[in-house]
């Protein structure tokens, strides 16, 4: 065990040296530790090198797994993760979700340990200090709304008795993790201008991040006042909702005054590459030269790679965002029957639509920004929010009703606090849909395995889902090297 987690720990070391996105300083320093955080540059190369495995978190097959085994989407890939085939001993994506996860949490925890001890000035030290731990918040976000209740810690793995007491550490309670960093969230965004995230350098995580973190640890420990507290703080900060035009939403739109949070992608043919592969999977399919599915759409090209797509299942494309609606989100969502007045080879698979788009895209080099927190988003939240205390009608549809009024649909009137949760419920798929948050939404309302068995247009799908699907397995290996501490007992309570 020792051996394995020292080649982690050596994999965590030459992380830096593989960064290369829009935060651009040399991060060579950091594989030596006799010069390292000894100066602002190099701090501010230790917080870079805290967002590294956001690139490999955030891939197609995460996409598939938070949205693709959904009520709105399915997929006609061949991956295990499309079929929900997977088990604490073929974890899949979950492998890799844990991997990099915890890979964040300790660049994070190893970031911070440099900087409180680094002799740079207090208000740099404060403002990098706050940035890691919002960063270090955002990934135990992903842990505990991919895998439920997981190890919880922030030591800095320096010496092999931390090493050891890290690595027998078992599952903590979600809500206590999320308890914990509410508490430092508030304290770190405290310290931060508020502002929007597209005003701050570099697009980095900043206060607006912090309280987006918040309220969504709020809803899933249902403390609703204090997500509607930190609603209100980004309300201060972004202000009224139709100042953001929907022609912002589609992905290839990078950075903008929307956003909270994007991962940051770039891509220049044959220069600086930093993409995913998102896209590949979100068009019409199947490509032959400069035709998808039979209809040539010049923004994308001909030389994109198109693989099997995700596509609409029913519940999305003929009920929340049905052509009769004349919504306008449909058509950013959605591809169907026809583009620019040509028609498919196949209408009725619903493929996704311009929003997920790379227009441009050489092979599977996804160069768009993928969206992860919108205002949007907060308004919701705040609805919800609101509906769950059952407080105040007047204000729990002005959050609810600020989506559809951007959007120029009907706005939502009845007084019933059950039927007002349904549609937050539905208005969330229409305005969030391929945001990597409609599964957790699901889990979090307790209805992901109802819901997803009922709408999945994947065959396979009925098959294979468990209640137990609402999280993902603890790769078994990772239970291996625990010694035992780490467990997946809801995986076998159904033989898996």
């Amino acid at each position: 065990m020792k051996k394995i987690t020292h080649i982690v720990l050596a994999s965590m070391i030459a992380l830096p040296l593989v960064w290369s996105c829009s935060l651009r300083e040399d991060t060579s320093s950091l594989t030596t530790s006799d010069n390292f955080y000894k100066n602002a540059a190099q701090c501010r190369a230790g917080v870079n090198a805290c967002y590294i495995p956001l690139n490999s978190l955030f891939s197609y097959t995460f996409f598939i797994a938070v949205e693709g085994c959904t009520d709105l989407a399915w997929s006609r890939s061949a991956t295990l993760d499309a079929a929900l085939d997977i088990s604490p001993s073929q974890p899949r994506f979950g492998a890799t979700a844990w991997q990099q996860g915890y890979y964040g949490v300790r660049a994070c925890n190893g970031a911070i340990a440099g900087i409180e001890g680094s002799s740079i000035n207090s208000e740099t030290k404060a403002r990098y200090l706050a940035e890691c731990k919002i960063v270090r918040a955002f990934y135990y976000y992903y842990l505990t709304s991919f895998f439920g209740d997981v190890p919880y810690f922030t030591d800095d793995i320096a010496d092999e008795e931390t090493l050891e007491r890290v690595a027998h550490l078992g599952r903590m309670s979600a809500d206590d993790t999320r308890a914990a960093l509410m508490k430092e969230l508030w304290e770190c965004a405290e310290t931060l201008d508020q502002v929007r995230s597209c005003d701050i350098e570099d697009n980095r995580m900043g206060a607006a991040v912090a309280y987006t973190l918040i309220a969504k640890f709020a809803l899933w420990n249902k403390q609703w006042q204090e997500c509607l507290d930190a609603c209100s703080r980004l309300e201060e900060i972004y202000g009224d909702l139709s100042q953001y035009p929907l022609s912002d939403i589609p992905f290839r739109y990078k950075n903008t005054p929307e956003s909270i949070f994007e991962i940051q992608h770039t891509y220049t043919q044959g220069g600086l590459s930093y993409t995913s592969n998102v896209a590949a999977i979100c068009m019409p399919y199947p490509k032959n030269g400069a035709l998808y599915d039979g209809v040539e759409i010049p923004e994308l090209g001909s030389q994109a790679t198109a693989w099997a797509p995700c596509q609409a299942n029913s519940y999305l494309s003929t009920n929340l965002l049905s052509v009769e609606n004349n919504d306008p989100r449909r058509d950013l969502a959605l591809c169907m029957g026809t583009y620019n007045g040509e028609s498919f080879n196949h209408p009725k698979n619903g493929f996704l639509g311009p929003k997920f788009w790379c227009p441009g895209m050489v092979l599977t080099a996804d160069g768009n920004n993928y969206k992860v927190f919108r205002y949007a988003d907060v308004l919701l939240m705040a609805a919800e929010a609101h509906c769950m205390l059952q407080d105040d009608f007047a204000a729990t549809l002005s959050y609810l009703n600020a989506t559809k009024q951007r959007a120029g649909v009907r706005l939502y009137t009845r007084e019933n606090w059950n039927a007002i949760f349904e549609e937050i419920q539905a208005e969330r798929g229409r305005e969030l849909f391929g945001e990597f948050q409609r599964k957790f939404d699901l889990v979090r309302w307790g209805i992901w395995y109802e819901r997803t068995l009922e709408e999945t247009g994947k065959p396979a799908i009925p098959g294979n889902i468990k209640p137990c699907h609402r999280y993902y397995p603890i790769p078994d290996e990772q239970v291996s090297y625990s010694g035992y501490a780490l467990d997946n007992d809801e995986y076998h309570k159904y033989g898996l």
